[in-house]
C-alpha cells in the first residue's frame, strides 16, 4: 500500500512538473515573439563613388586621375568602414532596411552588400538614378527575410521658384515588413544650405511640399498607411520645411491619422547633440519620421516616442582641435584625404512586434 501511494505521489509530481514546463514553453515563446525587432537606419555616407568616370555626370574628381586621387584602395577601405558602422548598431539583428544618401549608383551598393558581414544576411539593393549633376543618389538596401519588396519609384520635387535648380527626387520603396503588413519607406536628401540658409530655404520647402502631398495621397487611398521617412533633410526638426510644411512634430497626445512624428525632434529641442558638426555647432539634419500608425501600437511594428538614436562609436570620431571636440571623421576635407568614413553620423530606430 505504501509503495502504491509513493508511486502515485511521484506520478502527480511528474504531471505538475510537465504542466509547469509546458507553461514555461508557452511563456518563453510569447516573450521571444515580443522581442522580434525591425531596425530602420539612415546614413549619409559622404560621396560613395566608384573609381570610374561617368561621362554623363560631374564625377571626375572621384577618379584616380582626379583632384581627390580616388582609387580602389580608398574605395575598398570606405566600403569596409561603412560595413563596420552598420554592424555596430546595438541590436541582435542587423538592420532590416538601410537608406543611404550620396551614393553614386546601384553598383556601389552592390559592392557594399558583398562585403564580409553583410553578405550573410542576403541584402538586396534599390536605387533609381536621379537628376543630381554630380550623380549622387538616394538608395536603400533591405534584408529579404525581413522586408518583402514590391515596388519603387522616384517622387519628383518641383522647383517653383524659377531657379531651375535640379532638386533631388525622393526614393519611395513599397513592400511588406516582417510582420506581414504593408510599409512605405521614403529616402530623402534635400537641398543643402550651400549659398545661405535663408537663400536656399524655399528649395527645402519644395521637398517638404512634395512629401506632404504624397502622404495626403496615401491617406486618401489607404486605411492607416504605415510610413517611415528617413533622410538628410539639411534642416533642423523645428525648421519650416519639416515642422510647418511636412507637419512632422512632437505631439505625443491625441495623435491622429494625419499626423507624423519626428523621432529626433526632442533630441534636437533639448540640445542632445546632432548628426553632424559644422564649425563647432551640432546640427540634426539626419532624421527619421514615422506615421502615427507605427507609434505605441498593440499589434505589428511599433516603436516609442523616444526611440530615435544616433550611432557614435569612438573609432568613428576625430578630435577637432580648433573647436576642442570630437566630431565625425570625414573622408575628405576639400581635396585632402583624411581616411574617415563620413561627415555624418548614421541614425536609426528599432521597432518591435
Amino acid at each position: 500500500m505504501h509503495e502504491n501511494m509513493t508511486a502515485l505521489h511521484h506520478m502527480n509530481q511528474m504531471k505538475q512538473t510537465a504542466a509547469l514546463f509546458a507553461l514555461l514553453l508557452i511563456f518563453t515563446g510569447a516573450v521571444a515573439q515580443e522581442e522580434k525587432t525591425f531596425t530602420a537606419m539612415f546614413y549619409n555616407v559622404e560621396n560613395l563613388f566608384d573609381v570610374y568616370d561617368d561621362p554623363e555626370t560631374n564625377d571626375e574628381e572621384f577618379t584616380p586621375s582626379g583632384s581627390k586621387e580616388w582609387n580602389e584602395e580608398r574605395y575598398e577601405k570606405k566600403l569596409e568602414d561603412i560595413v563596420r558602422v552598420i554592424m555596430s548598431v546595438p541590436d541582435p539583428e542587423l538592420p532590416a532596411v538601410i537608406g543611404f544618401a550620396e551614393v553614386e549608383n546601384e553598383q556601389v551598393l552592390n559592392d557594399l552588400i558583398q562585403q564580409r558581414g553583410l553578405k550573410r544576411e542576403d541584402y538586396r539593393v534599390v536605387l533609381a538614378e536621379g537628376n543630381d549633376p554630380r550623380g549622387i543618389d538616394c538608395g536603400l538596401i533591405y534584408r529579404e527575410d525581413m522586408f518583402r519588396y514590391i515596388s519603387h519609384r522616384l517622387l519628383p520635387v518641383e522647383d517653383r521658384s524659377g531657379d531651375d535648380y535640379p532638386l533631388r527626387p525622393i526614393l519611395h520603396v513599397y513592400g511588406e515588413a516582417s510582420d506581414g503588413k504593408p510599409l512605405h519607406i521614403y529616402v530623402n536628401h534635400w537641398k543643402s544650405r550651400w549659398g545661405g540658409v535663408k537663400e536656399t530655404e524655399h528649395l527645402r520647402v519644395f521637398s517638404g511640399i512634395a512629401l506632404r502631398r504624397e502622404l495626403d495621397r496615401l491617406l486618401s487611398t489607404e486605411s492607416d498607411p504605415r510610413v517611415i521617412i528617413m533622410g538628410d533633410l539639411n534642416d533642423e526638426p523645428t525648421n519650416r520645411s519639416i515642422y510647418d510644411v511636412l507637419h512632422a512634430g512632437n505631439k505625443r497626445k491625441n495623435l491622429s491619422v494625419n499626423d507624423t512624428y519626428n523621432l529626433f525632434y526632442d533630441m534636437h529641442n533639448f540640445d542632445q547633440g546632432g548628426s553632424l558638426n559644422y564649425r563647432g555647432t551640432w546640427q540634426m539634419y539626419d532624421q527619421i519620421i514615422v506615421s502615427y500608425s507605427l507609434i505605441d501600437q498593440p499589434k505589428g511594428l511599433s516603436t516609442s516616442f523616444d526611440s530615435g538614436r544616433i550611432l557614435k562609436e569612438e573609432w568613428m570620431l576625430y578630435y577637432d582641435e580648433r573647436n576642442e571636440m570630437k566630431v565625425p571623421n570625414r573622408t575628405y576635407g576639400g581635396d585632402n584625404y583624411y581616411g574617415g568614413i563620413s561627415d555624418h553620423f548614421p541614425v536609426y530606430v528599432t521597432f518591435s512586434w
